[in-house]
């Protein structure tokens, strides 16, 4: 917990708090209903308000004891619910006003359920820390949360040696969309993941990864319950997992759409380099290590899980506003067309991905199955394309 934050129940006698806004009471009755007898749990709150110039985004976080249910797999768990990320106040102070009709704020709020340690008698704080952090991205990004949407996060959730190092988000399983006098708000729950899950998800898709999560009770069972103890992944708890995700990918293909790291792209002039048209790409040094470390792996996703099923695909630059879209022919509202393979838009460019190209790339990046071998960086080049891709090593 930061020095920003303070453990209370409440900060003042009853009879001199000052009214509740109206946003914040709707959502505070609905958790007395699932909790009738903590009408006043332990909270998490921000000493000094993000609308003060504080720096969390949050509120306040409360944390409740769930007794869970063992004839449905549920353990006794923490529940941690964070107010902040929807509108508490309707007056502007932080969020714009949307009226009842539309989305309150950012139109949810996290949660985050923790398995209860045996002997353990109060909530451990760390969550109340990763769930202020989530929402410093969505206020500073814009970005909303979505069940099924993935965050890599490269460390243990509690800052510990375990496994669990990254985060997927579903619905709240006790937790209903809720209608404020400001909005609808949603309830996302944090689920933490082993970074084989990471890379499951990455390659499949978070829902499909979330079902198998579910099914299993040591991974997370029916209420999808985060154990920071938790030593074997999906894949260990039962091996045919692998085959699973593998149908999965086939079938439905991958929900990535794009990945965030060290890309650029430049073109050449047709008589001065004797190439119409020539987009380099620098596929290196990822934020996500899974793309970073494993090129192959990205490149047989691109083609096998975007490609293959008339999706998009985009490169963008971390370090500046440099994007690189792969586009397969049958995605619509895009700029390129046959006669105009590669087209730019400012910094941002498009690539048409034919069927017949798809299959050259293909057979060209299969160099890149032993990476071992391969002498980086290394040119892939298609001259009757007019295009090139260059791929270097993690540090440029």
């Amino acid at each position: 917990m930061g020095e920003a934050s303070v453990l209370s129940h409440h900060p003042h006698p009853i009879n001199m708090l000052p009214p509740t806004p109206a946003g914040l009471e709707t959502l505070y009755n609905m958790c007395r209903k699932i909790y009738p007898d903590q009408a006043n749990p332990l909270q998490v709150t921000a000493l000094l308000k993000f609308w003060l110039g504080g720096p969390d985004p949050l509120d306040y976080i409360s944390m409740y004891s769930n007794p869970g249910n063992p004839d449905e797999n549920v353990p006794p768990h923490w529940h941690y619910i964070s107010f902040g990320l929807s509108d508490l106040h309707g007056d502007g102070r932080v969020h714009d006003p949307s009226g009842p009709d539309g989305a309150s704020g950012f139109g949810f709020e996290l949660t985050f359920r923790l398995k209860r340690e045996p002997g353990e008698t109060s909530p451990p704080t760390w969550p109340a820390t990763l769930m202020q952090s989530l929402a410093k991205y969505v206020f500073q990004s814009g970005n909303s949360l979505c069940s099924s949407d993935h965050v890599s996060w490269h460390c243990a959730l509690d800052n510990s040696e375990s496994r669990i190092q990254h985060m997927l988000m579903t619905t709240d399983p006790q937790l209903n969309t809720t209608e404020t006098p400001f909005g609808t708000v949603n309830f996302v729950q944090i689920v933490g993941i082993c970074t084989d899950e990471l890379k499951a998800t990455q390659q499949w898709n978070g829902s499909g990864i979330l079902d198998i999560l579910r099914r299993s009770p040591a991974a997370g069972g029916p209420w999808l319950i985060t154990d920071m103890t938790r030593s074997d992944s999906i894949f260990e708890l039962d091996p045919c997992t692998h085959e699973e995700v593998e149908r999965g990918f086939e079938l439905d293909g991958s929900n990535l759409s794009g990945v965030s790291g060290r890309c650029s792209w430049s073109e050449h002039d047709y008589f001065a380099e004797k190439t119409c048209k020539t987009s380099r790409s620098r596929l290196g040094s990822f934020h996500d290590a899974f793309l970073g470390n494993n090129i192959y792996q990205l490149i047989i996703l691109i083609f096998r899980g975007r490609v293959k099923h008339g999706r998009h695909f985009t490169f963008k630059s971390a370090l500046e506003e440099t994007a690189v879209t792969l586009v397969a022919h049958s995605v619509t509202g895009t700029l390129v067309n046959p006669e105009s393979p590669y087209v730019s838009q400012g910094s941002w460019l498009q690539v048409l991905i034919t069927d017949d190209l798809s299959q050259d790339m293909g057979v060209t990046f299969q160099a890149l199955a032993s990476p071992e071998a391969l002498s980086l960086p290394k040119t892939f080049s298609w001259p009757e394309r007019k295009l090139s891709i260059t791929i270097v090593a993690d540090k440029v």
